[in-house]
């Protein structure tokens, strides 16, 4: 397994619409692996396939750190309900900002083994979805960001007087 480097805004291929899975492959398998160890090296909850620079529809996720889920050729079947709160993103390193998401989704997916199934999540995993399903779009959550986004760097960097080291 490895690591790759995460794409941050302002690249091109975060823009892009991704291309459906067709099938599995060895080098998709190594994909979705080098997916989750990146996941969790960074800290995150959900990392999509354009994020490490890869155009096909494929999302990983894990929202609990005990609950890894591959999403192969996602489909949002159902929303409802919605959720405001704040909403990051490893490919907006450093930033955060206010979204508004379904409280509830249920999505049709393929998993690592191009097995079809469908998934009914809230709260969290809900969010997650809808934030990876974005980028396969080619979108990222900075467009949907209710008013500013917001610095999540510690005030620690700064000394007394406010100013920068």
């Amino acid at each position: 397994m490895a690591l790759r480097n995460i794409r941050e805004m302002g690249d091109p291929v975060l823009n892009k619409i991704c291309k459906p899975v067709k099938e599995m492959t060895p080098r998709t398998k190594e994909l979705i692996e080098d997916m989750f160890d990146t996941l969790y090296e960074s800290n995150g909850v959900g990392l999509a396939a354009p994020q490490v620079g890869i155009l096909k529809r494929i999302f990983v996720t894990d929202d609990t750190g005990d609950n890894p889920l591959v999403f192969i050729n996602p489909e949002i079947l159902m929303s409802s309900g919605e959720q405001t709160g704040y909403e990051g993103c490893l490919s907006v390193p450093g930033k955060t900002g206010t979204v508004t998401r379904p409280q509830y989704v249920k999505v049709g997916a393929y998993d690592a083994d191009m097995n079809y199934f469908e998934l009914e999540a809230t709260d969290l995993l809900a969010r997650c979805i809808c934030h990876e399903s974005d980028h396969l779009d080619g979108h990222l959550y900075v467009e949907k960001v209710e008013g500013e986004l917001y610095d999540t760097e510690s005030p620690d960097d700064e000394d007394e007087d406010g100013e920068e080291e």
